[in-house]
């Protein structure tokens, strides 16, 4: 009887949880309740990951070798090549605002991935073509010794339409993929909220794996002259990452996208300025809030904070917006729901957190331009084997495996020991600052191997491949710094922007995270020619020349480094102030009621 009755109670618990639905709002393929059962978690997680890896080993393939493409097939010089590189990478981050919008505006996260995807697919088999017919000739030039014959306009042209379709498609992709992940797993239970947290670690981890490979084997196929075949390897790559994103479809949780926000944002700016002689009543607020607000995707409402007060009235209620008896719906360009108010709220607190990560981003993108052209200037032969320049962003990657697995089984339990116990360990602001002294000693890392590198060079080389007698390997260790700095930075901007942004907008919060990369890669540029124009007055060949053994890119380094610590004293002034978003339903937490009055 024992045994009877504890089968059927596992029976009954199974069944239950067949049935149960998600708590925060999520749905699934056919707009039904998601079963906690039958989708996401990490059987949809894990295939997620698995995409992630194979379209960042396409993008890698042909990002991390671009400024050399630019300089040997193209024949741009270094200051040109370098910028052109940052200009690229910074679109591809641009248009993540754009698969943001769509996607919590009208497509939703599923749709916007797949159809970005094909993009993506299109451009790089668009690249592979036309460097196979157009731009590899003769066939084999493009590496350490054949120089490629000219290129007419239209071939430049073609090139171009390519790789800005590769920067739509992946900038369009990676804001939504990071949520639509983050998607599978429900906040509101205690063990998926866990699970969802340790995803962006391994979202991470699984963009840096798949960048191992394009660093490594694509890098040297490339490195040799053999761009060709290393583009139509990331083309194969996209295509079986898009196709296992859909054979997932049956298994993901959705959320219903929300509408065009940027209306919402005008409207609540509109009704507040409309009411800005109105004065609020000390002490109690009459605020209006709908009962069912159909903007909101999960029907959880943001609490009543007291940051941006002004913002505060656009959802006051005056006799005016309520004088016609027979009026059922009121103007929203006149009276706001709290909840839309504390969603612009929570966009315009983000923004300064976000501005000081530009910066960041800033040294971040020297990994693809200059820290390349300094390797190349070093000796990177090992009994006769030539180490491709860009292979050795490889110990970036291992860095951030090394540095997420020490974080997670290492760092955060010892942290915990010397805190409350009902602490989380250290917050992504936390996590972020880190980030930030650690990008400062990578900068510095590279400043003082630049130095030795010029003084083991031949100063009147007529080229600056391999004319120093510095091993490249001294590279490693600002390459470490920076993967380092990457697992508390950027895993923790993912963390911190999909967190603080509301529900409506967690696309937007990934894209942040994104844009911030984007506008670093054209402060760099603008950085760089910047110097480039003090450094080259009066004859002097500058920072950064064509032949980098007659300038200085130690100071260049040196200057950045500077620029991260000023940024750091800003961001740590603003992390303070930040208070976190209070979620109905998520915190525990209700908003205090007060009696109105209207006025």
């Amino acid at each position: 009887m024992e045994s009877f009755n504890l089968s059927t109670k596992v029976k009954d618990i199974s069944d239950d949880d067949q049935g149960t639905s998600t708590l925060d709002g999520s749905v699934d393929l056919h707009g039904r309740p998601a079963l906690k059962a039958k989708t996401g978690r990490w059987t949809a997680g894990t295939i997620i990951l698995v995409n992630q890896g194979l379209v960042t080993l396409a993008f890698f393939g042909v990002g991390v070798n671009l400024v050399l493409y630019l300089t040997r097939v193209l024949q741009q010089g270094n200051a040109e090549a370098a910028n052109n590189v940052s200009k690229w990478t910074g679109t591809v981050y641009i248009f993540s605002l754009v698969g943001a919008f769509l996607s919590d505006s009208y497509w939703g996260r599923y749709k916007t991935c797949a159809i970005f995807q094909a993009i993506f697919v299109f451009g790089l088999g668009g690249l592979s073509v036309a460097s196979s017919m157009f731009l590899i000739t003769p066939k084999g030039c493009g590496d350490r010794t054949t120089v490629c014959s000219s290129h007419s306009n239209w071939e430049i042209g073609l090139f171009y339409i390519s790789i800005y379709m590769i920067a739509l498609g992946y900038g369009g992709y990676q804001p939504n993929i990071a949520t639509f992940g983050a998607d599978q797993f429900d906040e509101e239970d205690t063990k998926e909220g866990h699970s969802k947290v340790a995803f962006f670690s391994y979202f991470y981890l699984a963009l840096n794996l798949g960048s191992l490979f394009s660093n490594t084997f694509l890098s040297y196929f490339e490195d040799e002259g053999m761009w060709t075949l290393g583009f139509w390897l990331s083309t194969g790559s996209a295509f079986v990452g898009l196709a296992l994103f859909l054979g997932g479809t049956i298994r993901y949780r959705h959320f219903k996208p929300s509408g065009n926000p940027l209306n919402r944002f005008c409207q609540v700016f509109v009704a507040a300025s409309k009411k800005w002689r109105v004065k609020l009543p000390h002490g109690k607020e009459c605020l209006f809030e709908e009962e069912n607000d159909t903007s909101l995707s999960t029907g959880r409402k943001i609490l009543h904070t007291h940051e941006f007060k002004f913002l505060d009235k656009a959802a006051f209620i005056t006799s005016r917006d309520f004088n016609d008896p027979k009026q059922k719906t009121h103007n929203p360009w006149s009276l706001c729901p709290i909840s839309q108010v504390e969603e612009v709220k929570c966009i315009l607190k983000l923004l300064p957190i976000w501005l000081c990560t530009i910066i960041y981003s800033v040294v971040f993108t020297q990994m693809a331009s200059l820290f390349v052209e300094q390797g190349a200037a070093m000796k990177s032969t090992i009994s006769g084997f030539q180490i491709p320049a860009s292979s050795m962003s490889s110990f970036d990657i291992l860095s951030v495996a090394l540095f997420i697995f020490l974080y997670r089984r290492v760092i955060s339990p010892l942290v915990l020991m010397f805190k409350k116990k009902d602490s989380k360990g250290l917050t992504e602001l936390q996590r972020m600052g880190i980030g930030l002294i650690i990008a400062v000693l990578s900068m510095v890392s590279a400043g003082i191997v630049e130095c030795y590198r010029l003084k083991y060079a031949d100063q009147d080389c007529t080229h600056c491949d391999a004319s120093s007698t510095l091993s490249i390997f001294w590279q490693v260790p600002q390459y470490v710094f920076v993967g380092a700095s990457e697992v508390f930075m950027y895993v923790g901007q993912l963390e911190f922007f999909n967190a603080q942004a509301p529900d409506a907008l967690k696309s937007f919060g990934s894209a942040l995270c994104m844009t911030s990369i984007s506008l670093g890669n054209y402060v760099s540029s603008f950085i760089v020619t910047i110097v480039m124009k003090i450094s080259t007055e009066d004859d002097m060949p500058g920072w950064i020349p064509g032949n980098l053994n007659r300038g200085h890119l130690d100071r260049f380094f040196f200057l950045l480094a500077g620029l991260t610590a000023v940024d750091l004293l800003v961001y740590i002034v603003f992390a303070k102030w930040y208070k976190s978003i209070k979620l109905e339903g998520k915190n525990g937490e209700e908003d205090d009621t007060d009696d109105c009055e209207i006025v």
